[in-house]
């Protein structure tokens, strides 16, 4: 068993964006279709000046909603459509765009 820890140890330390690789089977948000209008359902914007999400850090994401949902950010769309998520949910989203890996614009 103390060889089997040591070597997982060793794999995160030498490897450590397997550690923070996202699980193909993580499941999207309940509610990722209100966010998908606008910034994609992978993070990539489909809407004209809509953000890119996809690979912003879980920290950032999740005080940037919180924000919103409190009027810190005054972004009246925005607080309209997070004001009625819950924590879990609005979580749940950070988490999910977090995990995205950002994909190069398609050129002219």
């Amino acid at each position: 068993m103390r060889i089997l820890l040591t070597a997982a140890l060793c794999l995160t330390i030498a490897f450590p964006s397997l550690a923070q690789t996202p699980s193909p089977a993580m499941a999207k948000p309940s509610r990722l279709g209100l966010c998908a209008a606008c910034h994609g359902e992978t993070g990539m914007a489909v809407m004209p000046g809509a953000p890119n999400l996809a690979g912003q850090r879980l920290d950032y994401l999740r005080q940037a909603l919180k924000d919103y949902r409190d009027g810190s950010r005054d972004v009246p769309l925005m607080r309209t459509a997070i004001g009625p998520l819950s924590a879990a949910e609005l979580d749940a989203l950070a988490r999910w765009y977090s995990m995205q890996v950002p994909t190069p614009a398609a050129g002219p």
